[in-house]
């Protein structure tokens, strides 16, 4: 197996699933594979458990022991307990210099991470979100382009598409400023598309992350 992929939701199931991720993760390391680690916090979740102190204790003890971490800001904050200097509870304004603040904070606390990335989503309406992504990649930070007043037919599936997208080009061996391009283009197609699991073929990825129009390929 070349990369395991777990996260946050996974994590919160159950003391049995934690303890299962951390044994997941522990064997995968052993055997040379590529570890991502998804924050994806879902408060329902973690209630049941001690809420937020809960997922801190969680999410730390597995994510040190992982190569790639991908979060948005609240994942960062609520799963991890990271501040986000600037950042106010609507998460209307998402300066790309206070996420890097952050992720230089955590990278020094969490030395084994190679790269880090987030997503950028300020929530105009529940239909216009301006999108955008910023990955860490050995000390330095690449931006995909920034989607201002994307038009959201089905939100559901943005974040974990934009996490498919950037561990298919990282396995692919891609530069990092084309990972992250493609990770931000995939969850800008789900979240234009029905349902949670995107049906967008690569060379519409492709052409979006080039910056091409969303003109229908026919």
């Amino acid at each position: 197996m070349r990369w395991l992929h777990t996260g946050g939701i996974y994590a919160a199931l159950s003391d049995t699933a934690a303890q299962t991720a951390a044994t997941a993760i522990a064997a995968a390391k052993r055997h040379g594979t590529v570890v991502s680690y998804d924050l994806n916090y879902r408060p329902r979740l973690w209630n049941q458990f001690g809420s937020s102190h809960r997922a801190h204790e969680v999410n730390r003890d597995l994510v040190r022991h992982v190569d790639v971490v991908v979060g948005n800001e609240e994942g960062f904050a609520a799963a991890l307990g990271f501040d986000i200097p600037g950042i106010g509870a609507d998460f209307h304004h998402l300066p790309t210099a206070s996420f890097r603040q952050m992720i230089d904070a955590a990278t020094r606390e969490f030395p084994t991470w190679s790269a880090v990335a987030t997503t950028l989503r300020a929530a105009r309406t529940a239909t216009s979100n301006d999108w955008g992504a910023l990955l860490w990649v050995g000390g330095q930070y690449f931006e995909a382009r920034h989607r201002p007043s994307l038009q959201i037919l089905d939100r559901v599936g943005g974040g974990d598409s934009f996490a498919s997208g950037l561990i298919f080009a990282l396995l692919a061996r891609f530069d990092p400023q084309t990972a992250v391009d493609y990770g931000a283009a995939h969850g800008a197609h789900a979240m234009t598309t029905l349902g949670d699991a995107s049906m967008t073929r690569i060379a519409e990825v492709e052409a979006l992350a080039r910056g091409d129009s969303w003109r229908i390929d026919r």
